[in-house]
């Protein structure tokens, strides 16, 4: 399943004969992650919009999904809401309604984008040879079950948060200018779930090197103190079918491949011959520029951890 559904466009809904034009159309809300109410709306936000970035899309519109206890502060509602429509802005797609209901506190957006069908970036694309790039360091699962239970301080914190927000805007543009064969998202299903489904859609098999995964600073030792979210289990559970490792590898660091992500980087997937042009076109947008990877034919799993 891809990361947004698409919707092809033609002269039935008004197009002029020869526009090829799709709709990408997604949405997402989860409860609090950090305890700031602005970092929380603008997390939630950037991690609605992701989707459309994954499938080589613009955000172009959302509409607001907010649960609200009866006893939430306006004050608190107030600055949720100006986290996210910051980071609308920021993606360049209005606000353009949304829904409110009195329940638990989670909050999210309903995105529409649009994309050109020659250039989407579905999951399905990768093939035997395609090397995979992440666009984000590990370890969001990680920092916020730390911060949640108070083991880790705000000051430790901010950076990962600041990850968080960070819109996948540049390096979705580096990867259209690239080419890229495939593209997903690392968020809940972590990054060997979501390098699952690539593997599983594109027939093949994904080999990650786990040395060159990127791993956000402190959060192996984290790791080590056992703070991984519950997606870290949930995951290894799930998908021991489809997953084989080889050789030797530390339980801390496997258990960060496996655990979930909030608002995580892009997983690009590129031939050989474009990946200088996607090293190129990262670092010209200062992104971080990691082959954690490769894809080979199948060899009876999805997923190769070496």
């Amino acid at each position: 399943m891809d990361d947004a559904g698409v919707v092809l466009l033609g002269q039935g809904e008004g197009l002029p004969a020869g526009v090829s034009l799709a709709l990408v159309q997604t949405v997402d809300f989860f409860p609090p992650v950090v305890d700031d109410p602005y970092w929380y709306g603008a997390i939630a936000a950037a991690n609605a919009l992701s989707d459309v970035y994954a499938m080589g899309g613009r955000p172009v519109s959302a509409l607001v999904l907010a649960s609200l206890p009866k006893d939430c502060p306006s004050e608190w509602i107030a600055e949720i809401h100006r986290g996210a429509f910051d980071k609308a802005r920021e993606a360049g797609a209005c606000i353009a309604g949304g829904h409110t209901v009195q329940g638990q506190l989670q909050f999210g957006l309903a995105v529409t984008g649009v994309v050109d069908p020659a250039r989407m970036t579905a999951n399905s694309g990768a093939r035997a040879g395609d090397l995979a790039y992440l666009t984000k360091p590990l370890g969001m699962g990680t920092m916020t079950t730390a911060a949640k239970g108070q083991k880790i301080e705000w000051s430790a914190m901010l950076p990962a948060v600041e990850q968080m927000a960070l819109l996948n805007a540049a390096a979705a543009e580096a990867m259209l200018a690239a080419g890229a064969r495939a593209c997903t998202d690392i968020t809940g299903f972590g990054l060997v779930g979501h390098g699952r489904n690539v593997a599983v859609a594109s027939g093949v098999t994904l080999e990650i090197e786990s040395a060159r995964v990127p791993l956000f600073p402190g959060v192996l030792e984290l790791a080590v103190r056992g703070l991984n979210s519950g997606g870290a289990k949930r995951g290894r559970a799930g998908l021991k079918d489809e997953v084989r490792v080889v050789g030797a590898l530390a339980e801390p660091l496997l258990n960060l491949l496996f655990d979930a992500e909030t608002s995580g980087g892009l997983l690009i997937v590129v031939s050989p011959q474009q990946a200088p042009v996607l090293e190129r076109e990262l670092a010209a947008r200062k992104l971080p520029c990691q082959r954690i990877g490769r894809f080979k034919p199948s060899s009876g799993v999805a997923v190769e951890i070496v």
